[in-house]
């Protein structure tokens, strides 16, 4: 842009073309193929433009609504439209720098309206109203505005370890929840089940008990009826002194037991077989005094 080619032809690539003056005053483009020029007659071509897409990133550093420093980096894809080409070469003396300019200018003015986070959900919308602001001003001067693409924003560093912790504290409260509710899960699970062993071991123990007094009961009737003049106190003084041998002699063969001491003797027999059997009465009479 800007120099002068005085020969007598030419040949201009494909993707390009050529701006052609006469005297110093523009007279034509010329499109892609061989020209002939006549530098007696003051034709000359003063430049050629690419017609190709160019890419221009752009670091801007700015500031979010909640006081955040970011860097944004902001790809601008662009191109020369063809048939102002003209334009392009004479209005402006360096584009890059044009297109810079406003795209600092746009990013200043809308990124500060919104916060860190509304800036990484909304970064689409930026790039958007970059793209209208730049097609309205670079249109006049002859490019066409392609593409934007926000390509990455970067926030402080100091900025991005608190929201990574600020992170990761959410992520291990909400570990700590699901982790109490297992536990609580387990406790009641757990204080079911010893509930539930209780019950079924009281129901065993009753079912035991009837059992041994089922027992007692038809050893009492069978003794009365096979030995004639024993009474039915007299069988059951018989089992009780029975029972109470029997526990010694377990006593004595565990393992697990060391030293018992139990009071023995005839008088001594006698007292246990009488709380047995007034125990026995009363849990008999029981039902009848609540009735």
């Amino acid at each position: 842009m800007g120099n002068t080619f005085c020969v007598f032809c030419g040949c201009i690539d494909q993707a390009s073309i050529g701006v052609v003056e006469k005297w110093g005053r523009f007279d034509k483009l010329a499109q892609p193929g061989l020209h002939f020029f006549n530098p007696f007659a003051g034709e000359c071509v003063t430049g050629i433009l690419s017609l190709r897409i160019s890419s221009l990133d752009v670091r801007i550093e700015t500031k979010t609504k909640d006081n955040v420093f970011v860097q944004m980096v902001c790809s601008i894809q662009y191109r020369v439209v063809k048939e102002n080409a003209d334009d392009a070469f004479y209005e402006l003396q360096n584009p890059r720098e044009q297109i810079q300019a406003y795209v600092f200018d746009v990013v200043r003015a809308h990124v500060p309206r919104m916060t860190l986070d509304e800036l990484f959900e909304q970064k689409g919308d930026v790039a958007k109203t970059v793209l209208e602001e730049l097609e309205k001003v670079m249109g006049a001067y002859g490019y066409s505005i392609e593409h934007i693409l926000m390509v990455d924003i970067i926030p402080d560093p100091s900025v991005r370890k608190a929201m990574n912790e600020i992170n990761a504290a959410q992520r291990l409260q909400l570990a700590s929840v699901y982790k109490g509710e297992a536990e609580k899960i387990l406790l009641i699970k757990k204080a079911e089940a010893e509930a539930e062993s209780k019950y079924l071991g009281g129901i065993g123990v009753a079912r035991q008990r009837q059992a041994i007094t089922d027992g007692l009961r038809e050893n009492i009737l069978n003794f009365s009826h096979k030995v004639e003049g024993t009474s039915a106190k007299e069988v059951m003084d018989l089992i009780m002194i029975t029972q109470y041998f029997d526990t010694i002699k377990d006593l004595g063969n565990s393992s697990k037991n060391t030293t018992v001491f139990i009071p023995h003797g005839p008088g001594h027999v006698r007292d246990i077989g009488d709380q047995i059997r007034n125990g026995m009465m009363e849990a008999a009479s029981a039902p009848i005094n609540l009735e």
